[in-house]
């Protein structure tokens, strides 16, 4: 049973069955080999209807992944760097757990900081200099 998840991170598994592959022939040299046999491998997974993730976790992968999906929701990866089938679909399926992981991720919360009175010091030090040698830049007086 749980062959037939794909766990992506803990809160996260989905079902191989809603992973759908497509195979076409790779591109590059390699004689016969590459011209007869379908070795390259396209992932598609519709990221739009998927039942294995919540609306706000299925906002956040569309957000994230804006350019890999098309217009329907589907998330399209391939791979065509084995000479085996196999290990392209192994690969493109790793591919799609990380990429759909980093998707989820939360983002880090920012932690409002202040600077600190040395930085502040020397912020308004090097502000005193600039403005000492733009005020030597004025017009000299001749009167005196």
């Amino acid at each position: 049973m749980p062959d037939d998840f794909l766990q992506i991170n803990n809160q996260v598994a989905i079902p191989l069955s809603e992973l759908s592959f497509r195979y076409a022939r790779s591109s590059g040299p390699g004689g016969q080999h590459v011209q007869r046999t379908e070795t390259k491998v396209e992932l598609l997974f519709d990221l739009a209807s998927s039942s294995s993730l919540t609306e706000a976790q299925r906002q956040l992968a569309l957000s994230r992944l804006g350019g890999r999906v098309d217009q329907l929701g589907v998330l399209h990866l391939t791979s065509q760097t084995a000479r085996s089938q196999l290990e392209n679909r192994a690969d493109v399926i790793e591919r799609f757990r990380r990429v759909l992981a980093a998707a989820l991720k939360p983002a880090k919360a920012r932690r409002p900081t202040r600077p600190t009175t040395a930085a502040r010091q020397q912020r308004l030090e090097e502000k005193r200099r600039r403005s000492h040698s733009k005020r030597l830049r004025g017009r000299v007086d001749q009167g005196e």
